[in-house]
């Protein structure tokens, strides 16, 4: 039986997945949310694998109180979910230095204070699964969400150091790249008024918010079938160092690193000539 801490427990959204499959599967949940009275009735069914926490992890003291709240109640946290996020769209040039900087304290450094509260009790095991849930927007920049896809390229790097530096202790890392997935991601799109400082962008961000609103409930993705597919990955062997879900999502990032690798490799011998000679 895995102990599982999942953070951003949102009712209809990835972390509600996670938890519901790793229950599923006889595994103990601790799971973390902003308001927890949205979930007592749901935990209720499942009796004492279940832990409800309510924490705001842009806190960083209350996120170890919590990781720790769970390595005493279960004895352990076996598998990490580094779920919680969001994202606002804007221009780059006119975004507000504010949403950026309270951006990527939710998508990034919150990311890091849950990372360095529960390592410690995976390090002393000897053992552990951090799942860390990117974006597609982390592989593929978007327009509209610059800030955003940079919170998550961001996370991207840190996954990627933080796998290699683990390893070696028993620990493994994955990073997850969601497209459209159907959750409550996008239902707020409707109530936010757009809010743009320089008119030249607002046709572009205008677009952005109309196709927000109108594939909220319509977007491809399952999110069930995506943590099994998570889960599945977990399993193996050899795991791959990442997964991206969604058919849009995947062909997106093929033809994006596909292009990227091409530009690089077209400037090889300027590229090259750039050392000592002889070097």
């Amino acid at each position: 039986m895995k102990t599982w801490f999942i953070t951003g427990g949102t009712p209809g959204g990835f972390g509600m997945a996670y938890a519901e499959a790793a229950l599923d599967n006889g595994d103990r949940v601790a799971l973390t949310v902003r308001r927890p009275e949205e979930l007592r009735q749901w935990a209720q069914r499942y009796g004492e694998r279940v832990l409800i926490l309510p924490l705001d992890v842009t806190d960083p003291t209350a996120v170890e109180q919590a990781v720790g709240a769970a390595e005493e109640h279960f004895g352990g946290i076996d598998v990490l979910v580094n779920n919680a996020g969001r994202g606002w769209y804007g221009s780059i040039e006119g975004m507000a230095d504010a949403d950026v900087r309270r951006m990527f304290e939710l998508n990034f450094f919150a990311v890091l204070s849950v990372l360095r509260a529960a390592l410690p009790g995976m390090r002393a095991r000897g053992s552990g699964w951090i799942i860390n849930m990117s974006s597609v927007a982390g592989l593929c920049g978007i327009d509209g969400f610059g800030y955003y896809s940079a919170s998550k390229f961001a996370l991207e790097a840190v996954t990627e150091v933080l796998r290699a530096e683990v390893a070696p202790l028993g620990i493994r890392v994955l990073a997850v790249e969601p497209g459209a997935f159907r959750t409550r991601a996008y239902a707020g799109f409707a109530d936010d008024a757009l809010q743009e400082t320089i008119t030249e962008y607002l046709p572009m961000l205008d677009n952005v918010r109309k196709a927000m609103i109108d594939e909220d409930g319509k977007q491809p993705g399952d999110p069930q079938r995506g943590v099994r597919a998570v889960l599945a990955v977990m399993a193996q062997d050899a795991p791959p160092h990442r997964l991206v879900l969604g058919s849009a999502g995947f062909d997106a990032v093929v033809t994006t690193l596909e292009s990227a690798l091409a530009d690089v490799r077209a400037s090889e011998t300027l590229a090259r000539n750039a050392d000592f000679p002889g070097a």
